[in-house]
């Protein structure tokens, strides 16, 4: 990865923001707070960010500093993790009516992405306003479903974006998750695919909302476009799932209102010099973030809490080296995904099999925090 700054990864108004981490020490994974421009290990009255969001003092908790946040993102500076441990990584899918535009597009094609561009002219011109238009599970919802049916234009991917029920699946097994830095895999049978950068809810064992992060879900249109059934391939893979830079926990000065207004920008640089930004506007969002959460556990527990992705508005269709196949990942992509009040994620892309092997499981994190004493 090449050297960045703090003050590029950081949040604009980082000095009146609480934001809680975890670092790479010799020792090992150290949850961390960021205050006042320094990182304070909290690990002796927290060992996992898990225990650390159960506490309602977090605001008042010190401890040593071990680095200066100045010196985050540079050489020599301390290594990032995702900022979450024991959290299952939960993800909302077609939460935008643009997305799932472009899943029914991924479905007709059969993940072919020559196919794409006729099929999305047709799709956009025919059921395009009626699907921004409509509430979700609202009557004049099943109307147009109703509508669409006759047409024969019905989709299971239009089912969840204007239907009751949202899809909410589990991305990623806990602690696998990526950080600010760490390469993110795309599997390297695909031939399609793009980053899907997304506002990450982080959520206490009560079902609430503590703060956010920034989360990139990685999307792979080829394989899930054959077949929804192969929506685990597509989206649990080694190094598919980055989160971070840091969790914004929610206070006076950062609240849902903030989540709901974000807009999150990605911008993409490949290797060969190409380049391609995009916007994820959460207030275009379809359903409420915190009715995403609250279909998350209707009927589920998460004794560790969990990490939701809230989905993303941003769907690539520029070009990249044919006409009309639109945009898919390079090696050695470059993909920064920002927002003024949670910071830039930066992840350099590689195949699944290339990157880091996940070899840190939950075990060897028990043990490690019992060979450290950390464990009451």
């Amino acid at each position: 990865m090449e050297a960045s700054t703090a003050a590029a990864l950081l949040p604009d108004d980082h000095a009146q923001a609480l934001l809680v981490g975890r670092v790479l020490l010799d020792a090992g994974p150290t949850p961390v707070l960021v205050r006042d421009g320094k990182l304070h290990d909290v690990s002796a009255t927290a060992p996992t960010v898990a225990d650390l969001l159960e506490r309602d003092d977090i605001a008042l908790i010190d401890g040593p500093v071990i680095g200066a946040a100045e010196a985050l993102g540079t050489p020599g500076g301390l290594q990032l993790l995702a900022p979450i441990d024991l959290q299952v990584v939960k993800a909302c899918g077609v939460t935008f009516a643009l997305s799932a535009i472009e899943r029914v597009i991924e479905e007709r094609a059969r993940g072919d992405a020559d196919k794409a561009a006729e099929i999305r002219g047709d799709l956009e011109a025919r059921v395009g306003s009626g699907i921004r238009s409509v509430v979700p599970g609202s009557d004049e919802a099943a109307s147009l479903k109703a509508a669409l049916i006759d047409a024969g234009m019905w989709s299971q991917y239009l089912e969840v974006a204007i239907g009751p029920d949202a899809e909410v699946f589990t991305k990623a097994p806990v602690l696998s998750a990526i950080g600010w830095g760490g390469d993110i895999g795309i599997r390297s049978d695909s031939h399609w695919n793009n980053p899907e950068p997304e506002v990450v809810l982080i959520v206490d064992r009560t079902g609430t909302p503590k703060g956010a992060a920034l989360g990139n879900d990685v999307n792979l249109r080829d394989f899930e476009g054959r077949s929804a059934l192969l929506l685990g391939k597509a989206k649990d893979n080694n190094a598919s799932t980055s989160i971070g830079p840091f969790i914004r926990l929610f206070d006076d000065r950062f609240t849902m209102d903030d989540v709901r207004a974000a807009v999150v920008d990605l911008h993409i640089t490949g290797p060969e010099g190409y380049t391609l930004t995009g916007t994820n506007k959460m207030s275009e969002i379809s359903r409420d973030p915190t009715e995403l959460v609250r279909q998350a556990l209707s009927e589920h527990q998460y004794p560790d809490g969990f990490a939701l992705f809230l989905g993303t508005l941003f769907a690539p269709v520029q070009d990249r080296d044919h006409p009309g196949r639109g945009f898919t990942h390079k090696d050695g992509d470059i993909v920064r995904i920002s927002t003024p009040k949670l910071g830039t994620l930066v992840n350099r892309v590689t195949t699944s099999k290339a990157a880091a092997p996940w070899d840190f499981g939950i075990r060897d994190l028990m043990r490690n925090l019992a060979q450290r004493g950390l464990l009451a």
